[in-house]
């Protein structure tokens, strides 16, 4: 099952799209990094000075769509 969770302040932008681990990260920029999982695919990106990269003012408003339930009755 996939995990995503965001997490922002002015510093740092990290999204974690799968929680399995991170084999290897490749950075793609000085203050950009992309975390790799066992299985090749892209499990979580970082951003470093998120606000400056990406010329927030403010926390930015966040959609998630398509959460499946943790739980079920």
């Amino acid at each position: 099952m996939k995990e995503t969770k965001i997490t922002y302040d002015k510093e740092m932008l990290f999204t974690l799209l799968k929680g399995h681990g991170v084999d290897h990260t490749e950075r793609i920029g000085p203050d950009i990094a992309i975390d790799y999982g066992p299985d090749g695919e892209i499990h979580g990106i970082e951003i470093l000075y998120a606000s400056e990269h990406l010329n927030l003012k403010e926390k930015p408003e966040v959609i998630i769509e398509n959460l499946k339930p943790i739980f079920s009755r």
